[in-house]
């Protein structure tokens, strides 16, 4: 039995295709690896912000201002991707900002805050871009049936694109560190490394990856931001015919907000809670991406088995226990015990909720529906770290207590999960593709 079949992909898609698709999580891994996870965020906090209590509430604003962009905009991006069909062309763009603002992060050192501010919203802002309009490809390539193990093959290969660029910047830094060079040398070169990991192995998704949507009738006869707008406001207002599929918006919203915060500062809690140093930080942030990357590829086969709300409660459960052993963590085993979990539970849940918003997406509107669930996923890292900083602040510092928090999130998208009918969700997305199709014909 092969483990990438030929069935559980669309009729004329070609493995090479799907590989060009997942190289793009391939090459974005390595930003959130390193540049909001394991290395910048602890960096900002400590070096550029200097230590200052305000650190951590800044870092996760600058977060949560990038979040209010993309929520703004991406819903109108992706019903223009897909009227004029140019998913692929924006995807270029959105890279190539990516790229540039992670290659800005090396001009920010010790005091330059509103450097570092602005060149992290940039970038976020365009890493997420990517994000949705990747995501919204998925259900060209794979079929119904084999949507989790597809979305996981992606996501479990992304995951070793993170590694591999963690892994160069680790040897780097212990290098630097070895030379007696401080971080506001060796973290500048981390970001030169991500920068340009990121736009070489996008060039592979360039090539393979086809845009298989075709321009929609209307695109030739209206505005195209004007066409854009005014369709997203049709799917708000048809909201309650998707009523699982707003509901999965509600629990992703939930859920997702305690990712985002595992994200953006697990290792501020490690440095600051447990004394970790930096290159422990980064040591434990690679077993975490081998933990995700196993927990994503083996859990799409799972969630084509079990089916994909199933697979996504019991990745959630997961986190809440991942949550409680962090917070008694008082030495590096139980913590490092935690982190494991945190892999585990972060590549299956993401490839669970990207391969279920898929499945209740109408196939002429995928790009819109992604745009939809991006929307929800921003907002989530809005309320996550911004909560988890205002804990802190309002605390004096207290991050114990501001981890417990962020475990509230993923009992509150356990909750929201049960409101999830997924065959009623599909069959309210067949029925609007077709009225779609009538209505362009």
């Amino acid at each position: 039995m092969s483990l990438f079949p030929q069935n559980a992909l669309k009729p004329g898609v070609r493995k090479r295709e799907v590989f060009g698709w997942a190289m793009y999580d391939f090459a974005n891994s390595g930003y959130t690896t390193v540049v909001l996870t394991a290395v910048f965020s602890a960096y900002f906090v400590g070096g550029v912000a200097g230590g200052e209590a305000w650190g951590t509430l800044a870092w996760t604003s600058a977060l949560a201002v990038s979040s209010l962009i993309v929520m703004l905009t991406m819903p109108a991006i992706g019903a223009y991707a897909d009227l004029r069909a140019v998913k692929k062309r924006l995807l270029m763009l959105s890279t190539l900002g990516c790229v540039a603002g992670t290659a800005a992060l090396a001009g920010a050192g010790p005091g330059d805050v509103a450097w570092a501010l602005v060149a992290i919203v940039l970038s976020n802002v365009f890493y997420t871009y990517g994000e949705s309009l990747i995501a919204a490809f998925l259900p060209e390539l794979a079929s119904e049936e084999r949507m989790g193990s597809v979305s996981g093959w992606g996501w479990g290969f992304g995951y070793l694109g993170g590694m591999l660029t963690l892994g160069l910047s680790l040897w780097y830094v212990l290098w630097a560190q070895g030379q007696g060079l401080p971080a506001a040398h060796f973290v500048p070169v981390s970001m030169f490394i991500t920068a340009g990991v990121f736009g070489a192995s996008a060039m592979v998704t360039f090539v393979l990856l086809k845009e298989r949507a075709r321009p929609q009738v209307r695109a030739t006869k209206e505005a195209g931001l004007k066409a854009s707008l005014a369709r997203l406001k049709r799917t708000w207002r048809e909201a309650r015919s998707f009523q699982d599929f707003t509901a999965l918006l509600a629990c992703s919203v939930a859920y997702q907000a305690g990712i985002a915060v595992v994200i953006a500062l697990a290792a501020v809690y490690a440095e600051q809670v447990l004394g970790f140093q930096q290159t422990e930080t980064m040591m434990l942030i690679f077993l975490v991406n081998i933990a995700a990357a196993l927990g994503a590829f083996a859990w799409g086969y799972v969630q084509d088995i079990i089916g994909h709300r199933p697979a996504l409660a019991i990745t959630l459960a997961g986190w809440i226990v991942m949550i409680v052993l962090a917070a008694l963590a008082t030495g590096p085993g139980l913590f490092w015990v935690a982190a494991v979990i945190a892999g585990l539970c972060m590549g299956s849940s993401q490839s669970a909720g990207r391969a279920l918003a898929g499945a209740l997406a109408p196939e002429l509107r995928r790009a819109e529906f992604f745009g939809l669930w991006m929307f929800a996923v921003r907002l989530s890292a809005i309320i996550g770290p911004m909560t988890y900083g205002l804990v802190t602040w309002l605390t004096d510092g207290n991050h114990r207590l501001a981890i417990v928090s962020t475990g509230v999130f993923f009992v509150a998208g356990l909750g929201l999960l049960t409101l999830v009918n997924v065959q009623r969700g599909i069959a309210a997305a067949a029925a609007a593709n077709a009225r779609a199709s009538a209505s362009s014909s």
